[in-house]
């Protein structure tokens, strides 16, 4: 871990205002895998703010704010998905890629930790991890490299009055045939038909399986690529499937599906995370719950059927953990992401009176 933190015992604090860093953040692009220009920029906001700063092998930006015997991590990412959007306010409502997903959350908890005592008796390390929108490389990273926290938020976002508490797990399949060339009017399947029936025999095993079942416990099948192609001699396709799993899925079964009606095509699993969901009666989440009554909402627990890399660290670091932060999460890697200001604050003061709850 490379440390590019000086004193913060004698160095004067900047107070972080949530608007103007994540104006900020939005204004250096970030697509996954090239998130260096925005973690170089977040470290010097966060040295100003009088946080202890690294970052670590994998690129992730690390503050840690305080000291106890309690630990609380708060996990977002750097990254987002391609596709810039200009950064503009407009009345009440910022936009720009990331608003959402995720640097709005971020900013979030960069905000509600500042505002601690230093001496609250508490460790709060707040995170900024790479490559979440593809490999979650930095989580992976952290989920071997860093002691397990009694608390873990990921800031995801929620919405200000609600808490997530589950995601679905995920399954990246890719299926491959290749045979001898035949003549298109014959009796026999072509590699694309075999490819077909693939996708199909495990749409009917999900079907099967989400009988009576609601939206979070279902399976669903979709085909992410297919191509196929034929040099006269030998017939090739290849189909990609991302299968969303319940937590408390049989992935083997699932597998063995798709290697069954492959035959003697090849069946490889390019990634492959848990479902996840936590308990609501934990403390995080108890105490996130309080802190929105308190703030004047109605708290509401969430099940995602997306990932986050709650997938991954939860199952290494078995802590209590929700997933919380502003934003419509339907906006998430659309043209039209942004987040209002109003519910950027109120999230601030949401996070500010959960991590302060005792």
């Amino acid at each position: 871990m490379r440390d590019v933190a000086s004193d913060t015992a004698t160095r004067p604090r900047t107070r972080v205002d949530v608007v103007d860093l994540l104006t900020a953040m939005l204004s250096v692009p970030s697509v996954s895998g090239d998130e260096e220009a925005l973690a170089a920029m977040l470290v010097w906001r966060l040295l100003d703010a009088g946080f202890d700063v690294d970052v670590d092998a994998a690129g992730n930006v690390i503050a840690a704010w305080g000291d106890g015997p309690e630990t609380i991590a708060l996990v977002g990412h750097l990254d987002t998905v391609a596709g810039r959007i200009d950064v503009r306010r407009d009345g009440g409502v910022l936009h720009g890629r990331g608003a959402v997903d995720a640097k709005g959350p971020l900013a979030t908890a960069i905000t509600a930790v500042s505002r601690q005592p230093r001496d609250c008796g508490r460790r709060f390390i707040v995170i900024g991890a790479v490559e979440e929108e593809t490999t979650s490389r930095g989580a992976h990273h952290l989920a071997t490299s860093m002691t397990a926290p009694q608390s873990l938020v990921i800031l995801e976002p929620s919405g200000w009055d609600a808490v997530t508490i589950g995601y679905k797990g995920s399954v990246r399949l890719r299926a491959s045939v290749a045979q001898p060339q035949a003549h298109s009017a014959g009796r026999d399947p072509s590699a694309a038909d075999r490819c077909v029936d693939i996708v199909r025999a495990l749409q009917d095993h999900a079907a099967a399986a989400n009988a009576g079942v609601g939206v979070f416990e279902r399976i669903d099948v979709r085909v992410l690529r297919f191509d196929s192609e034929s040099d006269g001699l030998v017939d090739r396709a290849t189909v990609d499937i991302g299968v969303r799993t319940p937590p408390d899925c049989d992935v083997a079964a699932v597998l063995g599906i798709v290697q069954s009606a492959a035959g003697a095509g090849e069946v490889a699993v390019l990634a492959q995370v848990p479902g996840v969901r936590t308990r609501r009666d934990s403390p995080i989440a108890r105490g996130m719950v309080h802190a929105i009554r308190a703030a004047g909402g109605a708290p509401r627990f969430k099940l995602k059927t997306g990932t986050s890399d709650l997938n991954v660290l939860v199952p290494a670091w078995r802590c209590p953990a929700v997933a919380f932060g502003p934003g419509d999460s339907r906006l998430d890697h659309t043209p039209d992401e942004r987040v209002s200001i109003a519910e950027l604050e109120r999230a601030v003061r949401v996070l500010e009176l959960a991590l302060s709850d005792r």
